[in-house]
């Protein structure tokens, strides 16, 4: 299955109630392997989970922590971008050059890449002292 199947068919999983606004998410770790996410809201706002989070934590939770290449699928009507949220996790693990496609079901799509959607990432290096 490609990035973009999968992210296609955990979108249908999600957990949309109250904006009614699906998003799946799939990553390609670094083992190879896909890792997939879908948004799941919570009527205490802002209490839910991103589907770029949860693919990162079914990704951590299989013990890899580098991912490789990232496809974001939502149903809106251009291509959705990660929040800022996401996308600094995103940078946690994955490095400035990875590919990030945001595509909706009309087949629209964006690629850009983690530098271009967060430039300036606040990395590890900027907490040394010194």
């Amino acid at each position: 299955m490609s990035l973009l199947d999968a992210a296609i068919k955990v979108r249908e999983n999600a957990h949309a109630p109250y904006s009614g606004f699906r998003v799946g998410a799939a990553l390609r770790g670094s083992d190879g392997r896909i890792y997939v996410g879908c948004n799941v809201e919570n009527v205490a706002y802002p209490e839910g989970t991103c589907a770029e989070a949860g693919a990162i934590a079914a990704m951590v939770a299989a013990g890899v922590t580098r991912l490789e290449e990232v496809v974001v699928v939502a149903g809106g009507a251009a291509p959705v971008a990660p929040c800022g949220g996401c996308r600094q996790k995103l940078r946690e693990f994955g490095g400035p050059d990875v590919t990030v496609t945001m595509r909706n079901l009309d087949g629209a799509e964006v690629r850009q890449t983690l530098a271009e959607l967060l430039p300036g990432a606040f990395d590890a290096a900027q907490m040394a002292e010194g």
